[in-house]
């Protein structure tokens, strides 16, 4: 978006941001417990990662297009809010569905819908804070973004445990399997959905285009070719540092789907002695998972903010590095925990890793992109997160027998690998001058 635009306070800032503990939340839900429910409904623990397939596949196809869409769009709400709210509202559909799957195709089919919906939402959003907030603000915005993905996540991951201490039964499932607690949590992820994008829709709407550049928009082909060619292009002349981060986020995500996937079959071998999705062992794995999950979640959260004056002075692309490095320790060491109180320490490493993830990426993005293309570079660069999360659903599976034994906690050591890859991919991106400094771009920060 050209013209000047006008700062705003810390809280417009936050009221803008709202909507994502909604979004969050969603995405804490699938990843706290898709697979559990895919092992309450029958699948088997090589085969988990096809299952996953919804995530990238619906984020591949449909972020670049409604990216791409959502900078062409001229609505009496904006450019971005329409996608808002059409996607939230489908959002909150699936979740409510989810825990009435009765067998594991519905749950898998019902993954796709829910990933749809959420991607509708998710790159239309994030180019609403680059379209709202001056360069300047930035950091600001996405950090407090990432603060909100923690505070979601948080939510998300502790609100079966949160459950069971009001008084649900840990044990009592439904005809399928899936635990009371966990079709609850889902519930109100549906109620969070549409009602936070709501809040954030009606207290910071959209600035207006000014006439020339609307006149512009009205002008422009909204046909099929039209929106294909804009990606092509986009791809053609994407700027230099956005190709660098390319390799960053192919090792961050893979390792981070290895985290999500593995993580309660690991914990259930590794500490409960089972790897029977029916047994109390492996329900407790779960709930365990959710503590920890929430925990690295708040964590991430109090990080997001904390990193604002860090990330400002040092750079987004330091502090992401050694939030990586972090993560990548912490990851190792997980397998080898055999006492569930100490499995809290390194959830610190990935907190901290998960604050930067949601946040210092798209510091380093946003300053690259020219602002008419907002969208769909927006979208383009989810293809970089949704890209390597097909590429570890379609690789781990042939590898999890023969090279790493069958065994999660070998998976969650391969992520923590991946994890220090990535640091070093990070410091091989061309680094933006810390917010301040005369200069916007330095190659040797």
């Amino acid at each position: 978006m050209t013209g000047h635009k006008p700062r705003l306070t810390l809280g417009q800032i936050v009221n803008m941001n709202v909507g994502f503990l909604g979004i969050q939340f969603s995405f804490g839900l699938q990843q706290s417990n898709m697979s559990p429910i895919y092992k309450y409904l029958g699948a088997d623990e090589a085969t988990l990662p096809l299952l996953w397939l919804a995530g990238p596949v619906t984020g591949l196809l449909v972020q670049p297009l409604v990216g791409a869409i959502s900078d062409r769009t001229v609505t009496r709400w904006g450019r971005r809010t329409p996608y808002f709210l059409i996607g939230a509202v489908l959002c909150s559909l699936g979740l409510l569905l989810m825990p009435m799957s009765p067998a594991l195709w519905f749950a898998a089919g019902l993954l796709w819908i829910l990933d749809a919906a959420n991607n509708v939402t998710m790159e239309p959003y994030r180019a609403y804070v680059s379209d709202r907030l001056d360069e300047s603000q930035h950091v600001s915005g996405f950090l407090i973004q990432s603060a909100f993905t923690g505070l979601a996540q948080t939510l998300a991951y502790l609100t079966p445990s949160l459950l069971v201490a009001l008084g649900m039964s840990r044990d009592a499932v439904a005809g399928n399997h899936i635990p009371q607690t966990t079709s609850m949590a889902f519930y109100l992820g549906a109620v969070l959905s549409i009602s936070t994008v709501w809040w954030s829709v009606r207290r910071v709407p959209e600035l207006p285009l000014p006439p020339r550049e609307m006149e512009k928009l009205r002008g422009q082909s909204r046909s099929v070719g039209a929106i294909v060619g804009e990606i092509v292009a986009a791809v053609r002349e994407m700027p230099e540092t956005m190709r660098r981060l390319w390799w960053m986020k192919l090792f961050q995500w893979y390792a981070m789907m290895c985290y999500w996937i593995y993580i309660v079959p690991c914990l259930s071998r590794s500490l409960f002695g089972t790897a029977d999705a029916t047994s109390a062992g492996f329900r407790e794995a779960g709930l365990l998972n959710g503590q920890i999950g929430g925990f690295y979640n708040f964590v991430a959260f109090i990080a997001a903010l904390a990193m604002l004056p860090v990330t400002r002075r040092l750079g987004a692309r330091r502090v992401h590095a050694v939030s990586l490095v972090a993560a990548g320790v912490a990851m190792w060491c997980i397998p080898m925990v055999r006492d569930r109180a100490w499995l809290f320490l390194p959830m610190l490493g990935i907190g901290v890793a998960w604050a930067s993830i949601m946040g210092n990426p798209y510091v380093m993005l946003a300053g690259c992109i020219p602002p008419e293309r907002a969208g769909v570079y927006m979208g383009i660069f989810n293809m970089f997160i949704v890209l390597p999360m097909l590429i570890q659903m379609l690789t781990l599976p042939l590898i999890y027998d023969r090279f790493l034994h069958g065994d999660p906690g070998n998976v969650l050591r391969l992520a923590g690998v991946l994890m220090l890859l990535a640091a070093i991919a990070t410091l091989r991106v061309p680094g933006r001058a810390p917010a301040g400094s005369p200069s916007i771009v330095r190659a040797s920060e």
